[in-house]
């Protein structure tokens, strides 16, 4: 209903602010009319109605929305005064429909294109796919109407959730539903650093901020082998229990993290310090496909593609990087031996989250190339890591979405900020640490 009144009232306005001078130049009125239907169309098309619980890019989306669907309205009421004017009242217009005719689609171009602009530049949900196919049919008659009320559609489904999300944090603040007894430590997977500028965990942080939570976060080298990363967690965990007081950290951690901090924990003493372990989408049975590309390619080859990676991930603060001895230790036989190596601690909880890809071809490169190699060797997979290599503790939690796509190994830490339709990932992280303050932990 908002969003009908607020589309609504921009139309009614835009339509005034186009219609204006032809009835102007037709019964003869004071030209003043004339600057007053231009300011008030270039105000309709500038100031954005008022919305709360939104970015400013968020904003500009659902600004974007708005101006699309009065473009569709002044389409329709546009065309149906244009008739009007040739047939029932064609002796008052007759001598302006040229007028008309000039100001009512030079006005739909500009309110098209200033929708349009906004909501490919700020509106996440629609994705390339729909970006793509927008600039496709935008000149095939019908079927441009068709994508371009399907593209509304996905952002107005973008913009209720983020809505949903600020009205869901205003009636539960103060309750502070994340404030677990211990803190959160976020551990990154392999080939990625934690940076102040771009965080690996997208928007979950500020979320899980937002609701009480107290962050900490790994900032172990992007590619080590585990026993090495897992020296750097178990420092960085003592740095923290040191610092704070805290006595224990929750252990979050993604991908190739989880193997890292099961190896601080069960062999390095840091058991007394973490309550609990949540692994995300990690191999903890390993990949084949990793296994069988490292058996197949010529050493010469895989030293060629270490040595670039190497002199890449220093650049981004590796020290001492390993790209070869990162995914040696991701093979299925090696962890099968760490599994037998490194058992699970009696006093940490462990629990797992996995997920998978739904279709290659809608999700984002190079996941879209690994998950064929993967389901090809290991079944059903987030573009690396299988469900079934992911299952680890006592408790497991499948992430699904019925998107084409699914929920891939970099949606499950919203890496590229994507909301999707059925699964709010923020959401999900925000019950994942209210369930472990429920806990005790």
């Amino acid at each position: 209903m908002k969003n009908f009144i607020r589309v609504s009232v921009i139309t009614i306005f835009l339509f005034a602010a186009t219609i204006l001078p032809c009835i102007t130049a037709a019964l003869s009125l004071s030209p003043w009319l004339y600057p007053a239907a231009a300011v008030l169309f270039l105000f309709c098309n500038i100031v954005p109605v008022p919305r709360k619980g939104l970015s400013n890019k968020l904003k500009n989306a659902a600004f974007g929305a708005d101006l699309l669907c009065s473009f569709l309205a002044l389409l329709i009421f546009d065309s149906f005064f244009a008739l009007l004017s040739l047939t029932v009242y064609s002796d008052i217009f007759s001598g302006t429909l040229w007028l008309e005719v000039l100001i009512a689609v030079l006005a739909l171009f500009i309110i098209f294109w200033n929708g349009i602009i906004r909501v490919y530049l700020c509106a996440a949900m629609i994705g390339g796919k729909w970006r793509i196919i927008g600039l496709i049919c935008g000149m095939i008659p019908i079927a441009n109407i068709i994508v371009l009320v399907r593209i509304i559609s996905l952002t107005r489904k973008e913009i209720a959730m983020e809505e949903r999300r600020y009205k869901r944090n205003k009636e539960r603040s103060g309750q502070n539903i994340c404030k677990t007894k211990y803190p959160i430590l976020l551990v990154h997977g392999v080939f990625f650093r934690d940076l102040d500028k771009f965080n690996y965990w997208g928007r979950i942080p500020a979320e899980l901020e937002k609701n009480g939570a107290v962050l900490y976060y790994g900032e172990q080298q992007s590619a080590l082998g585990i026993e090495e990363s897992g020296s750097e967690l178990a420092k960085k965990i003592e740095e923290i229990i040191r610092k704070t007081g805290c006595e224990k950290v929750n252990i979050i951690a993604h991908s190739k993290g989880g193997l890292d901090s099961r190896y601080a924990i069960s062999c390095l003493g840091t058991d007394k310090y973490v309550a609990s372990l949540t692994t995300i989408n990690t191999p903890h049975r390993g990949c084949v496909f990793a296994e069988w590309l490292l058996d197949n390619m010529p050493e010469s080859f895989q030293n060629s593609v270490a040595d670039k990676y190497n002199t890449a991930l220093k650049l981004i603060g590796d020290s001492t990087p390993d790209f070869l001895k990162a995914v040696g230790d991701l093979k299925a036989s090696e962890c099968e031996k760490f599994n037998k190596n490194v058992p699970d601690m009696p006093d940490v909880y462990y629990q797992s989250v996995g997920s998978k890809i739904n279709k290659a071809m809608t999700s984002a490169f190079p996941l879209n190339f690994s998950h064929l190699l993967a389901k090809h060797f290991d079944g059903p997979n987030d573009g690396l890591v299988t469900i079934n290599s992911a299952k680890w503790g006592e408790k497991f939690t499948y992430l699904e979405s019925k998107s084409a796509d699914g929920v891939s190994h970099a949606d499950v830490i919203d890496l590229f900020r994507h909301d999707k339709p059925d699964l709010d990932i923020r959401e999900f992280y925000v019950q994942l640490v209210s369930d472990l303050r429920e806990r005790g932990f």
